[in-house]
């Protein structure tokens, strides 16, 4: 199919620049343009990504531009650890689509990686570090705060009261204290001392969260928002992305849906590096052929169908958000699956691939396609719903 944008440039042919002329590789890279530098990134396996943004000339407006699950795949695998200079240069919307990414494991919170993100956060600049905090719910920073320390408030009319053993605290007010013995609280104390100095109203609120807040309802509005901003990624919810799995009867089987417009779809935003679809040779996917062989608006309308599809499946088989592997996992068992429900429509009312997919949605076409075989397409193991 037609590319969404210019070829990507090679990255493997500057790495081996880089082994004969590290200079001359720096030029090459500093005379694409911007959008070039960020597909040279993206297109990069993620272990070598590091070393080609080091060649970039201002690699800060490159970062800035990753898209959000890219900008998460680059991070974890230059170890978070060592990515506090990426970190330093990431927009809000960046760091916090990377935690919820990575630090959530169905529908529960896992704190110890929040906690990475945040440590290496902490080791930001006051400015980054509050910006990337600005777009951090504060129910994810309660959820923390409450695994790691226990707040007490000075009552204002005792004036016998003293602070817990071993107690810190920033104002005279709220005293904190490790819930475990020998955890270090560098990072917290970093993240409230920067809260303190320049949004006191938010260190109130997370200090008043800890010591008030039920953990059952601070969980439940972090999931919510996680959610949400998720599918503004285009990731539906569990529940929505389940319907790529519902029964079909025979009869609808065999029946062309009526009153789809499948190809009328605006484009959307995607977070992964994905400029075209899987190349349509002769071995490749009935699918992907059919996309080829439509015209140029059609082409691009199911570029970003497929691509919700696939963003989908992956949130329907519970694959891992974070993980650099998952795209063109989810983006082959959707072509499996998409290629079974065309292959029936098609032979049923005798119609040519590209013209089921002017009349048929993808999602149906996964549907019937799972249906036909459902012992092999569903997933492997199916997470509970929240509230389940």
């Amino acid at each position: 199919m037609a590319e969404l944008h210019e070829p990507d440039p090679d990255p493997a042919g500057v790495l081996r620049l880089v082994r004969r002329d590290r200079a001359a590789a720096q030029k090459q890279v500093g005379s694409l343009t911007l959008e070039q530098q960020v597909a040279l990134v993206c297109s990069a396996p993620v272990r070598q990504r590091q070393e080609l943004l080091e060649l970039l000339p201002e690699p800060e407006r490159a970062i800035e531009l990753l898209p959000e699950a890219e900008f998460c795949f680059t991070v974890k695998a230059l170890g978070l650890e060592s990515a506090p200079w990426i970190l330093e240069h990431a927009t809000p919307n960046q760091v916090a689509a990377a935690i919820d990414l990575d630090a959530w494991s169905e529908h529960a919170l896992v704190g110890a990686k929040l906690g990475a993100w945040l440590d290496a956060l902490a080791e930001s600049e006051d400015e980054a570090l509050l910006r990337s905090l600005s777009n951090i719910d504060s129910e994810l920073l309660v959820l923390w705060l409450r695994d790691r320390i226990a707040v007490f408030i000075k009552p204002s009319d005792d004036e016998g009261w003293t602070p817990p053993d071993g107690s810190q605290t920033l104002e005279g007010q709220f005293y904190f204290v490790s819930l475990r013995t020998g955890d270090d609280v560098a990072t917290i104390q970093r993240l409230l001392q920067a809260l303190f100095r320049a949004d006191y109203w938010t260190y109130f609120r997370l200090m008043q969260g800890v010591i008030h807040e039920l953990p059952t309802e601070v969980e439940e509005w972090a999931l919510r928002w996680r959610n949400a901003r998720l599918q503004d990624l285009g990731f539906p919810s569990w529940e929505n992305a389940m319907r790529l799995y519902q029964y079909l009867s025979p009869k609808e089987r065999a029946t062309l849906p009526p009153g789809e417009n499948p190809l009328d779809v605006a484009a959307w935003d995607l977070p992964v590096w994905m400029p075209s679809l899987p190349e349509a040779g002769a071995e490749g996917r009935t699918v992907f052929r059919a996309i080829a062989r439509l015209e140029e608006t059609e082409r691009r309308a199911a570029f970003f169908s497929f691509a919700a599809i696939a963003n989908a499946v992956a949130v329907a088989d519970h694959m891992e958000l974070s993980d650099s592997e998952t795209t063109p996992r989810a983006i082959e068992k959707a072509a499996r699956w998409i290629d079974r429900g065309l292959a029936h429509l098609a032979a049923e009312h005798g119609l040519t691939d590209e013209e089921v997919l002017r009349r048929v949605s993808f999602q149906h076409l996964f549907r019937l396609g799972a249906n036909l075989d459902p012992e092999r397409a569903r997933p492997r193991r199916t997470p509970e719903a929240p509230g389940a």
